[in-house]
Order: C-alpha cells, then sequence, then structure tokens
C-alpha cells in the first residue's frame, strides 16, 4: 500500500509530533517544571512516537497494524495526562492526543 493511501492518518500524526513539542517546550518554561514532569516525559515519548510511525508509513512499513497500536496507545496516555493540567499548551495537545489516537486506531487489524 501506498503512503498516499495514509495521507490522513499522516497528517495527524504531524500535527499530534508538533502539539506535543510545544507542549513539551511550554512545559519546561512553566513556574513548577517539576509537576510538568510527567507531562514533559510523556510529550517526548508521543512526539518521538508520531515521528517514527510518519515515516515509517512513508517508506511503506509492513507493520502498520502494530505501530498503530502502539501509537494510539501511547497518544492515549499522553492526551490523559496533559489533560490533567489547565495550561492551554497541553490542552491543545490532549486534543491533539486524542484526534491521531482514533485516526490510529483505524488502521489496527
Amino acid at each position: 500500500m501506498s503512503h498516499q493511501e495514509y495521507q490522513s492518518t499522516i497528517e495527524k500524526l504531524h500535527e499530534c509530533m508538533e502539539a506535543c513539542n510545544h507542549c513539551y517546550n511550554a512545559c519546561l518554561q512553566e513556574e513548577d517544571v517539576k509537576m510538568m514532569a510527567e507531562c514533559i516525559r510523556t510529550d517526548r515519548e508521543c512526539a518521538d512516537m508520531c515521528g517514527f510511525f510518519e515515516q515509517a508509513l512513508t517508506r511503506g512499513t509492513p507493520f502498520v497494524s502494530e505501530l498503530a497500536e502502539a501509537c494510539a496507545k501511547i497518544c492515549e496516555a499522553c492526551g490523559e495526562e496533559c489533560n490533567k493540567h489547565d495550561h492551554d499548551h497541553c490542552k491543545k495537545c490532549a486534543d491533539a492526543c486524542f484526534a491521531c489516537a482514533e485516526e490510529c486506531r483505524k488502521l489496527v487489524s
């Protein structure tokens, strides 16, 4: 299957990666960085996974279902963590994570 068939997923992955990177950076600027530690950690993991899966899809990976399942789980976890915080960047990140997880779940066979 060509990567064009995954264009919608690729776009959601990229949006999520960008939102997580922004949230990660913004969390580091918060007054109580220690309180944001888990958010920062999940942002990094989610951004890394989304970036990897995006690249894998454009390469034509044979592991679409497996990677989509892992990515959906990580996006859900990041979204849940971000939802614990009232910062605008966390709320936007949570929205992007949940949208990405939903898109990834469509690829799990």
